[in-house]
């Protein structure tokens, strides 16, 4: 007896041992720390091959401001783009344009309160990328020029992005906030600043900002890609360890979100409010502590496990027949400070129900705090979380660098734990299985507090819907405490989503293609499924399965009645099993199934990996078989979705759009609106779309199936043959119908007016029937680009007008042929005519002279660039392969991107820019209403982080 006695207690003293060890660091990552304190982080990684992710992350952002300094992080990050030693001007985007780095969607960075984060990805397909790269890095650290020039232009693109904040969202937050970061600095450092201080502050204010923050020991680099290790960090040694740091360094203070006994209200409303929402934060005591040893580690996986079955209990009432709410989640994370964390609560509702939404979301908190969960729940959300971390584990040799820097940055900035995911799934398959309900029902209780709670209600502005009171918000608390609540039910568990059955289908023919590495089978149903087996993943699959005809076979009055129905079909479930019911059969599962009715095709998108793939093709199987008919649950979409949506019309962009829409199909009766209005819903008929869906899924014959991703021949075989080759089918085949209507083409100018805010925006757009031409078709799409560039180098950097902007051009086959252009960027309404000017002036040229070479260049280089990533995609192949099916394009094309598009010339694009941009211009602009210029100025966007470009 002594003997076990002393074998259970070495057991316990080497778990405990094993606990109170410290989070390995993942070993196949360089890490380390110049004379200077710079950190650096460096790893070799092959995907996307011949390319390179740097980061330059500094620990400094908006909170560190000085008081007449409000605002000058965000803009010292737009400085950086704008003047550096070895990139004077605005040299640094056209060099980097020139080597395929499209800027804002490779080139990018950002600005929160606590930090400032670069992001380059740098082509290494020729010499001397990489120190290019690294040379921006070193630029962007430490050697700004600020220039008084460049300053004084920048400032009309960052108020620009001030003014884009502007609206109901900023004006409810200006009064919330307050209250939510209370006592806090965080309250007075919004990362965008104040008007007056971007308008009116000395050059030599922001230069002392750089000259405190921007130092060596607030820094780090990361470089992840595919790269010599030792080589770059020799380089970086060399050219980032001669900086030296202030002699006399500012204090990087840290600050606190305070804690408070208090339950603080907020409930603001406004006339342009588009959405209803309701939130609760219960703060944590304690300061947060980043997880340091295996036991930390542990304990944040059982504080996930809790959330998680938390959340899924709410995921039940929205999926279920009468919703509290439309979206609805409870976590326990960050807030907006780095030392605080909290149990957080947010719910999307229909008007007038905030109140009720808060109870739920209380509710079921409450419910888990003082029931706990139960056996099935746990190991539901075991079986989740497990398949998660299986799959990145699956996957680990076929990460993108770009996932990998972004935890490397987290590790400098927040001090989250990197031990690599080969640790963390060794960690987590060892220690889930003991985690028992004791431990995260005592999660619960520690985490629901009756102290430093703030709560926030939002909503519309309405005569005929009352808003809660403070005493209303409060009283919902005690009402909760006091409440007769029972225990969560679990429900039966789901055996078998399908009855097992045998299967009759047959591989009628086989054809290979060598050249594109496809196989496709023809069904005894007559179904065909295309497969194409790659190494992108090492455990993916992506999948879709299409049939002609969509919606556009169906008649006007069909069509006007079912158009909107057809995205709520699926939420009645299949077999007779809800939609909860499917999700809780498919957690643990790899598994994502969607049918859709579209307006030329039908089908169902898909994504799985290798061990998920039998539950997944049994959905697939079920969805064309067994969906269930359900006027309750088209109901409660219904609920949902007008809750979203009633409202969408008070924002001024949306009201834009809509009303646009409106008159360029002024002349097509299958028109009504880009999203449902009360209205629409009662002119909607459920069962005629369920019947539409019930007849074209009841026709697998003329569905074409697309696989793509590491498939084991064999067992996918055998999955085709059980659940697609035994699909009904009627013989007949289908395709999509031009049902002959046209939006309004001629040159035309509509001014539309909503909103109070000194806000507009600006379309200008050439339209119209045309021949389909392969050649012209990539010239106009590579126009759209080039005209992207030359809008923002006029309207953004020389006229200092727009924050962003963009042209794109396309021509397409199907369902007729035609061709659009168009050119769209928001600005003050001051502006607007000017710079609708300044954009047909450009286009003008394009015409007159063609587009520039150097331009054409940085279009070709960064089509190369994302061609290379793209054919190592399995969603893209997929996409490919499918398109032929729809518009009889020629299949090989996606062999052939390159060399097209190094085949076009200056005088292709001025072809397209003379035969399409030169008629058929409508040119739309957004104005607020009359009044709009005695509007009250907006100082501080609620955005508390502030993405740019520049």
């Amino acid at each position: 007896m002594r003997k076990i006695l002393s074998s259970v207690a070495a057991v316990v003293l080497m778990s405990s041992m094993s606990f109170a060890q410290n989070i390995p660091m993942d070993p196949s990552v360089k890490t380390g720390t110049l004379p200077n304190g710079m950190k650096y982080y460096i790893k070799k990684n092959t995907l996307p091959e011949k390319k390179v992710d740097f980061r330059l992350a500094i620990n400094a952002g908006s909170i560190l401001e000085d008081e007449n300094q409000r605002g000058l992080a965000h803009f010292m990050e737009h400085m950086n783009f704008n003047g550096t030693k070895n990139f004077p001007d605005n040299k640094l985007v056209d060099f980097l344009q020139s080597i395929g780095v499209k800027f804002g969607q490779h080139l990018n960075a950002y600005t929160s309160f606590d930090e400032t984060v670069y992001m380059l990805p740098v082509p290494l397909d020729k010499p001397g990328n990489l120190d290019s790269g690294l040379k921006v890095m070193e630029d962007w650290a430490f050697n700004a020029t600020l220039t008084d020039e460049q300053i004084n232009k920048e400032r009309g693109v960052v108020l620009e992005e001030l003014r884009l904040g502007l609206g109901a969202d900023k004006r409810m937050s200006d009064k919330y906030l307050p209250k939510m970061l209370y006592k806090s600095q965080y309250a007075n450092r919004l990362p965008i600043g104040t008007k007056e201080v971007l308008q009116n502050f000395k050059p030599d204010v922001i230069r002392q900002f750089h000259k405190d923050w921007y130092r060596p020991d607030l820094m780090a680099i990361v470089v992840v890609g595919d790269i010599n290790v030792d080589e770059v960090e020799k380089k970086i040694k060399d050219n980032f360890g001669k900086y030296k740091n202030p002699s006399k360094p500012r204090e990087r203070k840290v600050f606190d979100l305070p804690s408070h006994k208090e339950t603080l209200v907020a409930i603001e409303t406004d006339p342009d409010a588009t959405n209803s929402m309701v939130q609760f934060i219960m703060k944590d005591a304690d300061a947060y502590q980043p997880d340091v040893t295996v036991e930390q580690y542990n304990q944040s996986l059982v504080e996930n496990l809790a959330t998680t079955m938390l959340n899924n209990r709410l995921r039940e009432l929205i999926n279920s027949n009468n919703p509290p709410f439309t979206y609805g989640s409870v976590y326990h994370g960050g807030t907006y400070a780095r030392t605080k964390e909290a149990l957080q609560g947010f719910a999307m509702v229909k008007e007038g129900t905030q109140v009720n939404a808060l109870k739920v979301l209380l509710e079921e908190t409450e419910r888990a705090k003082r029931f706990g969960f139960t056996q099935g729940e746990l190991d539901r959300a075991k079986a989740q979380i497990m398949s998660n971390i299986e799959r990145t584990y699956n996957n680990r040799d076929k990460t993108e660098s770009d996932v990998l820097v972004d935890e490397y940055v987290r590790n400098f900035l927040e001090k989250e734990p990197m031990p690599g995911i080969a640790w963390e799934y060794e960690d987590t398959k060892t220690f889930l299985p003991t985690v028992t309900l004791a431990q995260t029902n005592d999660v619960m209780k520690q985490m629901v507090k009756d102290d430093s709670r703030v709560i926030v209600v939002t909503g519309p502005k309405k005569d005929n819907v009352a808003m809660p009171t403070e005493a209303a918000v409060l009283k919902a608390f005690d009402d909760v405490k006091m409440a007769d609540l029972k225990p969560y039910e679990e429900k039966a568990s789901i055996k078998n989503l399908v009855k097992p059955f045998k299967s009759e289908g047959k591989i009628a023919k086989t054809e290979t293609d060598a050249k594109l590495g496809t196989t496709t089978w023809t069904l005894s149903n007559g179904a065909k499924v295309t497969f194409k087996k790659t190494d992108f993943k090492d455990d993916e699959i992506v999948f879709t399965a299409r049939s002609l005809g969509g919606s556009s076979v169906i008649n006007d009055a069909d069509f006007n009645k079912t158009q909107f129905a057809y995205s709520a079909l699926a939420e009645a479930g299949v077999n007779g099993l809800s939609k909860g019911d499917l999700t809780n059969y498919l957690a643990g599962k790899q598994v994502s199934v969607n049918p859709f009715i579209g307006n030329l095709t039908e089908g169902i998108n898909g994504r799985t990996t290798q061990k998920d793939l039998p539950a997944a093709m049994e959905m697939v199987y079920a969805y064309f078989t067994g969906l269930n008919y359900s006027p309750e649950a088209f109901g409660a979409f219904k609920t949902k979705q007008s809750a979203m949506l009633d409202n969408m019309l008070s924002n001024p962009q949306f009201y834009f759009s809509s009303e646009h829409a409106k008159f360029m199909n002024q002349k097509n009766p299958r028109f009504i609106g880009i999203i449902p209005m009360e209205k629409d819903w009662a002119a909607t008929d459920y069962k005629k779309a369920y019947d539409v869906y019930k007849e074209k899924f009841a026709n697998a014959g003329n569905f074409h199936f697309y696989f793509v991703g590491n498939i084991d021949e064999a067992k996918f075989k055998n999955e085709v043959l059980q659940y697609i080759a035994s699909l009904p089918s009627t013989g007949k085949t289908a395709k999509y119908k031009d049902t002959g209507y046209r939006q309004m083409t001629g040159d035309y100018s509509k001014t539309y007016k909503k909103g109070k805010d000194p806000k507009s925006m600006v379309t200008i757009a050439y339209s119209g029937e045309a021949p389909y031409n392969e050649k012209e078709a990539l010239a106009l799409e590579a126009l759209g680009e080039v005209a992207t560039i030359k809008v923002i180098e006029k309207l953004r950097e020389d006229e200092s007008g727009i924050y962003g902007g963009g042209a794109r051009g396309s021509m397409n086959r199907v369902p007729f042929n035609s061709y659009s252009f168009s050119i769209n960027f928001p600005c003050g309404p001051e502006n607007a005519e000017k710079l609708t000017k300044s954009a047909i002036a450009e286009i003008q040229k394009l015409i007159d002279k063609g587009p520039e070479q150097k331009d054409l260049d940085k279009y070709k280089e960064g089509e190369y660039n994302d061609d290379k990533t793209n054919m190592k995609d399995n969603s893209y192949w997929m996409n490919n392969l499918a398109k032929n099916q729809l518009d009889g394009s020629d299949k090989y094309e996606i062999m052939n991107y390159t060399e097209k598009v190094k085949a076009l010339t200056v005088k292709d694009l001025q072809d397209v820019a003379k035969k399409y941009l030169t008629k058929n211009r409508v040119v739309a602009t957004l104005m607020p209403e009359d009044g709009w210029q005695n509007a009250q100025k907006a100082e501080t966007p609620a955005a508390v982080k502030a993405t740019v470009a520049k």
